[in-house]
């Protein structure tokens, strides 16, 4: 009974997250696709096995079953925070840091 209250938990809060990105990919159309870029990265998909593996053999001991649901949660989450596409770790392809070139540097006399 236990491992299924954990496992229901866990697919209330993977719901919640899709809705979030529905609601995200309403607003700004393409925000999904930037945001699950991770599955192109295999570093990401790495760590987030990993962390995913570690977590399940972890919970097995301490919850049984249920913690399964947590761990592959836990394990996308990583993966797509380990990932360098979509989470503002730079500028966008073409853009140009301010201060710099000729119409915006600040060495102009």
């Amino acid at each position: 009974m236990h491992g299924m209250i954990l496992a229901l938990t866990a697919a209330v809060a993977a719901a919640l997250l899709v809705c979030r990105l529905a609601l995200r990919e309403r607003r700004s159309p393409g925000s999904a696709r930037r945001t699950l870029a991770f599955v192109h990265d295999r570093r990401a998909l790495t760590a987030g096995l990993c962390a995913g593996l570690l977590l399940a053999a972890f919970g097995w001991r301490v919850a049984g079953p249920g913690a399964l649901a947590w761990a592959a949660l836990a394990g996308i989450l990583v993966a797509g925070l380990g990932s360098g596409a979509g989470n503002g770790g730079g500028p966008a392809p073409g853009a140009r840091a301010r201060g710099t070139g000729p119409e915006g540097s600040r060495n102009q006399e």
